[in-house]
C-alpha cells in the first residue's frame, strides 16, 4: 500500500508543479521554500525497503544515480525560469519553453534509470523517485530563492544630496 500511496503523491506533486510553472509565481525570499521538498523526503526515507537487500551496491549506485539526475534537473529548471522584479519589489517568476524539455530530459532520464535497474534485476521502489523528486525541488526552490534575493533592491535609509541629479554630459574635446 505505501508504494500506492507514493505513487499517488508522486504524481499530485508533479501535476501540481507542472501546471503552476508555467504561470507567474510571486517568489516569497522569506517563505518555508524547503518545507515541501523536506515533507516529501521524509515520506520517501520512511520506506525501509529503498535500497535491494540482494543487489545492495547496485541499488545504492542506482540511487546516487537518480539523486544526481534529480539535482541536475532541479538545478537546469531553476537557471532556465524566468525571473523579474516589479518596481514594487516583489520578485515574480515563470518557466519559460526550455522547461518542458528539462522535464522531458528528467524523464527520460528517470527511464532510462528505471529500465537499467529492470534490466539488472534490481527491485525499484517509488521511494527512490519520491525522494529524487524531493532533490529536485529542492535545489529548484533554493535557487530561484537565492536569485531572487539577489534581485531585490537596496533598501535606502534617507536620500543624500544630488541622489536624484542627472549625472554631467561627457564633453568631447575638440
Amino acid at each position: 500500500m505505501p508504494g500506492l500511496v507514493d505513487a499517488l503523491v508522486i504524481v499530485a506533486v508533479v501535476v501540481l508543479v507542472v501546471v503552476r510553472q508555467f504561470r507567474a509565481s510571486r517568489i516569497g525570499t522569506d517563505r518555508r521554500w524547503w518545507l515541501v521538498p523536506a515533507v516529501l523526503a521524509v515520506m520517501a526515507l520512511r520506506d525501509p525497503h529503498m535500497v535491494d537487500a540482494r543487489h545492495h551496491a547496485a541499488s545504492i549506485a542506482l540511487l546516487a544515480a537518480e539523486l544526481v539526475t534529480g539535482l541536475a534537473i532541479g538545478a537546469g529548471w531553476a537557471w532556465i525560469t524566468r525571473i523579474w522584479a516589479e518596481p514594487d519589489g516583489a520578485v515574480w517568476c515563470r518557466s519559460t519553453k526550455a522547461s518542458g524539455a528539462v522535464w522531458g530530459v528528467g524523464v527520460g532520464l528517470r527511464v532510462g534509470l528505471f529500465a537499467l535497474g529492470a534490466t539488472l534485476g534490481i527491485h525499484q521502489d517509488s521511494s527512490a523517485l519520491l525522494l529524487a523528486l524531493a532533490a529536485t525541488l529542492l535545489v529548484r526552490s533554493g535557487i530561484l530563492a537565492w536569485r531572487a534575493h539577489c534581485l531585490h533592491p537596496a533598501a535606502v535609509s534617507a536620500t543624500a544630496y544630488g541622489d536624484r541629479m542627472s549625472p554631467p554630459a561627457w564633453k568631447e574635446r575638440v
